[in-house]
């Protein structure tokens, strides 16, 4: 859990606030990486590495797809967004 985001490992549901959020399995993936390692940056390439396993057909261009539509699902009508980039740096 972060703030009111809740991540369920067993039933692999998500939560912020009241409200379901579905999410396909590789933005489920991203989001675990992203609370498991709260509080530190994650450069593209290492969320590239985790969640993508460096499939050799993927870029970091991907991750920046996938965070974008992470982002709309998880923080889209929210006054507090939780997911950000830290420019030239990571998420």
């Amino acid at each position: 859990q972060f703030e009111d985001l809740e991540l369920n490992l067993d039933s692999k549901s998500v939560m912020r606030g009241n409200e379901q959020i579905i999410l396909t399995a590789k933005e489920f993936g991203l989001l675990e990486c992203l609370m498991r390692n709260r509080g530190r940056v994650m450069s593209k390439e290492e969320l590239l590495d985790k969640v993508w396993k460096m499939d050799a057909d993927v870029t970091t261009n991907v991750v920046e797809v996938f965070m974008n539509l992470l982002r709309r699902k998880i923080d889209k009508g929210y006054e507090q967004k939780l997911i950000y980039n830290i420019y030239g740096m990571g998420y």
